[in-house]
């Protein structure tokens, strides 16, 4: 199963072999761990990195459900959806964004950020219908309460902490992109600080026993401020950007600064999960304001910039006119001359 096209050849185990190849290589060790599966003496280690572990049963007035914990055999299932993700990261590649590549003749600059916007774009989409659907489902919009009711949340239904595995899985898949796409060196900073923001968020969520979905996904709709060259496009974004921003910070101080500030329990316990806390609280609260303030000065210092950049268009724009202007009338003016000359 290629994924790329070879246009050439690469001596094995070297650097733009692996490259090139790096897709059909993990697509091999995928296959290698569903076909453990078929046999008895390695099906439980193929089990360990397919299904989430630490699951128990429990009845409830739907009848017995299952619900998972975490621990460190997650690593292993992050590992296999890793390289799943390597997967589709390279299937969206080659029978999407090259073939608009193709049809759009971009320079090589904007062919690096078209892939990028256009690879987090299809993450996002999928990402936001999937975080709608647990909260939906988890009772989050009928009932916010239950955001830090009962806290800690340590024990989580399959489809929240199968959530959570495959976020963590995309965005530690996104550092060894880095080298397959063979990012610039001056790009990779800017790439790690938003990839080291998400990892963050996320994994403070899951290991301090909170599910509350929107401090894992708080910056959900961040794209590229350069993805839309569309003016109505641009401005609906921007309005739900710093909406987002707003409705973040909102929910976050009533659930931590509101919800868990009256919690009976306020004392540190790690065997029973309960990271409730006012030091921890307060540092959850100074890193999520720090971000949210963090990326709002980020885009209103592009806003500013990009007005700076349109008002320079259009002032060259204007004076190129009056230049035509100008030239039209000095030709039309030297033919009326050489007319009266001529008579």
């Amino acid at each position: 199963m290629a994924f790329r096209r070879r246009n050439k050849s690469y001596p094995f185990f070297s650097q733009e072999f692996l490259i090139q190849n790096h897709a059909d290589i993990v697509f091999s060790l995928v296959i290698c761990i569903l076909i453990g599966l078929m046999f008895e003496t390695t099906a439980k280690t193929a089990i360990l990195f397919i299904q989430p572990q630490y699951n128990i049963s429990t009845m409830s007035t739907d009848g017995e459900v299952s619900l998972y914990l975490y621990g460190w055999k997650d690593c292993a299932t992050v590992v296999f959806y890793l390289c799943i993700t390597i997967i589709l990261h390279a299937v969206v590649q080659e029978y999407v964004l090259d073939k608009v590549n193709r049809r759009l003749h971009l320079s090589k600059s904007k062919n690096t950020k078209f892939n990028e916007s256009g690879q987090l774009c299809v993450f996002y989409l999928v990402s936001s219908l999937w975080s709608l659907y647990v909260i939906a489902t988890e009772g989050y919009l009928l009932r916010p309460s239950s955001l830090w009711e009962n806290y800690p949340h340590v024990h989580l239904r399959f489809q929240v902490k199968f959530f959570y595995l495959t976020q963590l899985a995309y965005w530690f898949h996104a550092l060894p992109e880095l080298y397959f796409q063979k990012v610039r060196k001056e790009e990779i900073p800017r790439q790690l600080q938003y990839i080291s923001l998400y990892l963050l968020h996320i994994l403070a969520a899951y290991l301090l026993n909170n599910d509350d979905e929107n401090s894992a996904l708080h910056h959900r709709n961040k794209l590229y401020f350069k993805t839309y060259s569309n003016k109505e496009q641009f401005e609906m974004w921007s309005i739900g950007f710093v909406l987002t921003r707003m409705i973040t910070l909102t929910l976050m101080f009533l659930a931590v600064g509101f919800g868990l500030a009256r919690a009976e329990n306020q004392t540190l316990d790690l065997e029973a999960g309960n990271f409730n806390t006012l030091p921890i609280r307060l540092l959850v609260l100074f890193v999520v304001c720090f971000t949210q303030s963090w990326l709002l000065w980020k885009f209103f210092r592009f806003q500013l910039s990009r007005t700076r950049e349109l008002r320079l268009e259009q002032a060259a724009r204007k004076r190129a006119a009056t230049k035509q202007q100008m030239q039209r009338t000095l030709k039309r003016d030297s033919g009326t001359w050489t007319v009266k000359l001529l008579f």
